[in-house]
């Protein structure tokens, strides 16, 4: 059964994890939100740009929470998927209150740790995911794998 994606990732590391994730999203509607300006060369149905903002810009924390509440509302997924930062973070925030699913990986630069939006993640949703079999615990983060 064909699912509405919403993948989302900050640009960088995030959004280079998130799309090595695509081949498995081939037979889905998959839609990308981003902070890169311009939607990468991947196949996708549409490309999102919002605000890039962290967790010590609280205005444009704010402005990145709106924005991509607006994108949620527009697309309306049946499953988030996020490689981390803000944007994803607040994306499954609303997979969360919507009671849509939703999936965590946090990025393979966090070895020794969840980062902070990971760690938040975990107590929203049971697919939360680290890339490092050491951060793995019984109650979650899982390991699987590591994207990269």
């Amino acid at each position: 059964m064909k699912k509405k994606i919403l993948a989302v990732a900050s640009n960088g590391g995030h959004l280079v994890q998130l799309l090595r994730l695509f081949p498995a999203f081939s037979e889905h509607d998959v839609h990308l939100i981003s902070t890169s300006e311009d939607g990468p060369d991947e196949t996708y149905n549409e490309y999102y740009s919002v605000t890039d903002s962290n967790f010590e810009q609280k205005f444009k924390l704010i402005k990145t929470a709106f924005e991509t509440f607006i994108i949620y509302i527009k697309v309306r997924p049946d499953v988030v998927i996020s490689t981390g930062a803000a944007p994803g973070f607040f994306c499954l925030l609303y997979a969360s209150i919507f009671r849509k699913k939703a999936i965590w990986i946090d990025s393979i630069a966090n070895t020794e740790k969840l980062s902070m939006a990971g760690g938040v993640a975990l107590k929203l949703t049971k697919h939360c995911y680290t890339q490092w079999p050491e951060l793995a615990k019984e109650d979650g983060p899982l390991y699987l794998g590591a994207v990269i």
